[in-house]
């Protein structure tokens, strides 16, 4: 294991094994539970669990019982395309790879199935669903040492991967900076799917650079010109345009999202996306 791939497992284990999650059931904390049947209140029934709308239609309170799934299926899919190769602060793979790790080692510790799967124009590595540590370990490695550059990331492709390969219904973690066509329609009525966006504020906001000579990451093609206020301008409303649309369709789909820049710790970022 290289210096960077070890600094990763040391700095996310102790965050998701000490106090920043120790306190906590799991990151996954309410997934693990599904609903079971509604009965009526009963005096010292936890409030929360009252049904409202059946409540008001019956009269009296009902509550609702879960029961506790015998573990979850943590499928983590980190889509490598070239774009991911940038970062003014860190590259993006790097920060998509301590996302991996903290994922990885929340669904260990929650006893938890935990899989990792490395996607561009194709699938590169599928691992199977696992419990141990070293599972973890390798689909860091994986990461940080995969080659993005000159592929271009196909969601369609990705998609249609995950649907015939998923037979159990999975909690699935996309990893990606989600520029392009993107539609995850098909995999959220099977599965329950949280989006991890990967993004740099340069990226989102980037200033004026004049002329100069820049290569296209996914088809490793080169061009030249002068980046000035009209360019950025374009550029920034079509990045607009696809974050609006893409946003519209998780909130259509149920499909849950967090947004990591390359300046963010990754795992105060998930605690927040998932506990929303």
């Amino acid at each position: 294991m290289n210096k960077v791939a070890k600094k990763i497992v040391l700095k996310t284990r102790k965050q998701v094994y000490g106090d920043m999650l120790g306190n906590n059931a799991s990151l996954f904390q309410g997934e693990g539970f599904e609903f079971a049947e509604l009965r009526e209140y009963v005096y010292g029934d936890d409030v929360r669990k009252i049904d409202w709308k059946t409540t008001a239609k019956l009269g009296k309170p009902f509550v609702k019982v879960y029961k506790e799934e015998r573990e979850l299926n943590v499928v983590v899919v980190t889509m490598m395309s070239g774009s991911m190769y940038f970062g003014t602060v860190k590259q993006k793979s790097d920060i998509a790879a301590e996302v991996v790790a903290t994922l990885g080692f929340s669904a260990v510790r929650n006893a938890d199935l935990f899989s990792h799967m490395i996607f561009a124009d194709r699938l590169y590595t599928l691992s199977k669903p696992s419990k141990k540590l070293f599972s973890v370990h390798k689909a860091i490695e994986e990461v940080l040492e995969f080659d993005p550059l000159g592929k271009v990331g196909d969601y369609q492709a990705l998609v249609e991967i995950l649907n015939n390969r998923l037979k159990k219904k999975a909690l699935l973690f996309i990893i990606s900076d989600f520029v392009g066509e993107i539609d995850l329609k098909l995999l959220s009525k099977k599965h329950d799917v949280f989006a991890v966006m990967v993004r740099d504020r340069f990226e989102e906001d980037p200033s004026e650079l004049g002329y100069l000579r820049l290569i296209d990451m996914e088809t490793k093609q080169s061009f030249e010109g002068n980046i000035d206020t009209g360019t950025l301008k374009n550029y920034k409303k079509a990045l607009l345009k696809n974050d609006h649309r893409l946003y519209e369709q998780f909130k259509k789909q149920g499909i849950r999202f967090t947004k990591i820049y390359t300046h963010d710790d990754p795992v105060i970022k998930l605690m927040k996306g998932m506990r929303k």
